[in-house]
């Protein structure tokens, strides 16, 4: 029996469930209004300063931050600055709200990683579209990564620490994908995360599961030998981890919408019509 190699990670985006929004502001009025806007789109989470805040995306998974500049104990500009800078978060789109209508303000807020910096006064309307167009990007990069063969997990990194962490778990994964063992408990030792918080980094970057991204990549790296020509699929299917080259073509096939035998010989196609 092989190990967790039975489950087709061709998505995991429940269109049932509602993206997750951290709004940090200490003014309660604000939270409440802006909440109540958002709310019919989004699961609202609600912090009033930037050390809830952070203490909040620890335990959530939070796809959109929108935070105010002016608050105690931890501003929006430390809070936009401890998000983007550590690995952990660094994925996480920000949008920055703010009475400064200052250049410098504004730049300030962007060279520390802020996605979008909105003026007040603004539209809860302006607001709530910034923030589907945000999610609703990112959606689409998670998309595409999952029903595309040959793109590297590279492009769904959105920062220098994101870029950082997948350079660091793809080389995990390559040098170990040979091995159907391969699951979440060693990739957080390899890492040294806590499984929870190497969940929640992979989920909200990929929306994969640690395991999916895991049999992903898998799938991956077999296109990338069925590219090449050289190996017969048997000997793909056993050096990406699977020991039946049958579960391997099922599997292959659920993900990508062709078989292994197939994807090589449109891949060939290609190459010589290009020559």
């Amino acid at each position: 029996m092989e190990k967790d190699l039975n489950f087709v990670p061709h998505t995991t985006d429940d269109i049932r469930e509602k993206p997750v929004i951290l709004l940090v502001d200490d003014h309660e009025e604000i939270l409440d209004f802006i909440s109540d806007d958002l709310s019919e789109k989004f699961k609202v989470l609600i912090a009033s300063d930037g050390l809830e805040g952070l203490a909040i995306l620890e335990k959530e998974i939070v796809h959109l931050v929108i935070s105010d500049v002016m608050m105690p104990r931890m501003d929006g500009f430390e809070f936009c600055r401890r998000i983007k800078s550590g690995i952990e978060f660094s994925h996480i789109p920000v949008i920055l709200l703010t009475a400064k209508n200052t250049l410098q303000s504004k730049i300030e807020g962007l060279e520390l990683g802020a996605d979008v910096y909105i003026e007040k006064p603004f539209s809860p309307e302006f607001l709530q579209v910034q923030a589907s167009s945000l999610i609703a990007n990112r959606n689409k990069i998670k998309a595409y990564f999952s029903s595309s063969p040959l793109l590297h997990i590279k492009s769904l990194a959105y920062s220098k620490a994101d870029e950082q962490f997948l350079k660091k778990l793809q080389v995990i994964i390559d040098q170990t994908i040979s091995n159907p063992q391969l699951d979440v408990e060693l990739l957080t030792d390899h890492m040294h995360m806590s499984r929870p918080t190497l969940y929640r980094k992979i989920k909200s970057i990929s929306n994969l599961s640690p395991n999916e991204l895991i049999n992903l990549a898998r799938l991956k790296k077999a296109a990338e030998l069925l590219n090449d020509g050289t190996l017969k699929i048997y000997e793909i299917a056993e050096m990406v981890g699977y020991s039946s080259q049958n579960h391997f073509g099922r599997i292959f096939s659920k993900q990508f919408g062709m078989t292994p035998t197939d994807y090589a010989a449109s891949m060939h196609a290609k190459q010589k019509k290009n020559l």
